[in-house]
C-alpha cells in the first residue's frame, strides 16, 4: 500500500495544474477515494486538498521568482482571478506574489513520501473476525463532523431517545455487544476539513429485522472486521485509536477498507477517566500485493 501511496504522489506532482478525479485515485491506490483521503489525511497530518495546494503554491513561488507573471501563474494553477491568487498565496508565505517577485522570497513545501516508521514500539491490541450479515436498529441523525472532543449534537441525538425507543431496542438486541452501537456513514464531501455532516447511528446490533415505526434499521453485509479495543479517558482514547489505525496499522496491515459504516461501542460507568472501547473497521484483503507494500 505504501508503494501505491507513493505512485499517487508523483501523480499528482505530474499533475498539479489538473483537477484529480476521485476515478483516478481509485485506479492508482486501489481503495476508494474515500478511504484513501481519510488515510492521508491521518498519515500526512493534513488534507489531500491542502496538499495540493500547498504543492501548487509553492512551485507557483519558484516560478515569480524566476520572472514569471502574476497573472500566467494565477490561472495555471487553477485561480479564477489574480485577487484569488494574490489572497492565497499570501496567507500561504506572508508576502503578496509582487513583493517575492521583487525581494526574491522563496517558501518551499517539499513532495511528499511515504515510508514505514516504527515509532515508540507500542504495540496495537486487535483481532481479525468474520461478522455474519447483520442489522443495526435504532436512531439516526445528520450531525457535523468532528474529529475531537465531545461531539454535542450526538449527545444531543442520544438525550432524545425516549424511554419506548430503548425499550423496543433491547428486545431487538441479540447480537455482541449487546449495548449501544454507534454508527457514522455517508459523510459530506468535506469531511476531511471538518465540513459538513454525516449519518450518526445509535443503535442495537440484531439479527431481527424492525417491526418498529419509531425505529430505523441498516444492513451491515457479511464482512471481515478489524476490532482495535481500547481503554482510558474518553473520547480521547477512542480518537486516538482510530486516527492510529489509519496512520500506522492499516498501511502495512495487508488489508483495504470496505465500503461499510464504521462502528464503535463503549462502556460507560458514570465516569470518563478510565472508559473501555472497541472500534470495527470493516476491511477486505488487498487484492494485489503491491496493496500491502
Amino acid at each position: 500500500m505504501v508503494r501505491n501511496f507513493n505512485m499517487f504522489m508523483d501523480y499528482v506532482e505530474e499533475h498539479l495544474t489538473d483537477d484529480i478525479t476521485g476515478s483516478e485515485i481509485t485506479r492508482i491506490v486501489g481503495l476508494s477515494d474515500y478511504h484513501f483521503k481519510r488515510m492521508f489525511s491521518y498519515m500526512a497530518g493534513m488534507t489531500l486538498s491542502e496538499y495540493i495546494k500547498n504543492r501548487r503554491l509553492s512551485e507557483a513561488n519558484k516560478k515569480l521568482i524566476n520572472g514569471a507573471k502574476v497573472t500566467d501563474i494565477a490561472y495555471k494553477y487553477g485561480y479564477q482571478s489574480v485577487e484569488g491568487f494574490s489572497r492565497a498565496f499570501r496567507e500561504w508565505c506572508g508576502f503578496l506574489p509582487s513583493e517575492v517577485m521583487k525581494n526574491k522570497i522563496q517558501k518551499s513545501f517539499p513532495k511528499f513520501s511515504f515510508f514505514i516508521d516504527i515509532r515508540g514500539g507500542v504495540s496495537m491490541e486487535f483481532k481479525i473476525e468474520k461478522k455474519e450479515k447483520f442489522n443495526i436498529v435504532g436512531v439516526s441523525r445528520r450531525v457535523p463532523i468532528q474529529f475531537e472532543g465531545v461531539n454535542s449534537a450526538i449527545v444531543e441525538l442520544a438525550q432524545s431517545i425516549t424511554e419506548q425507543q430503548r425499550k423496543e431496542m433491547h428486545q431487538l438486541a441479540d447480537l455482541y455487544p449487546h449495548q449501544v452501537l454507534n454508527v457514522s456513514y455517508d459523510y459530506d464531501e468535506g469531511f476531511l476539513e471538518e465540513k459538513g455532516f454525516l449519518t450518526h447511528m445509535i443503535g442495537f446490533a440484531t439479527t431481527k429485522e424492525n417491526p418498529y415505526e419509531d425505529l430505523e434499521q441498516i444492513t451491515i453485509n457479511d464482512s471481515l472486521w478489524a476490532i482495535f479495543p481500547n481503554q482510558g479517558p474518553f473520547p480521547a482514547t477512542l480518537q486516538e485509536t482510530t486516527a492510529k489505525i489509519y496512520a500506522e496499522w492499516l498501511p502495512t496491515s495487508g488489508y483495504v477498507i470496505s465500503d461499510l459504516p464504521g462502528i464503535s461501542f463503549t462502556k460507560h460507568d458514570g465516569t470518563y477517566e478510565n472508559v473501555y472501547s472497541e472500534v470495527w473497521v470493516p476491511i477486505r484483503r488487498a487484492e494485489t500485493s503491491g496493496e500491502s507494500d
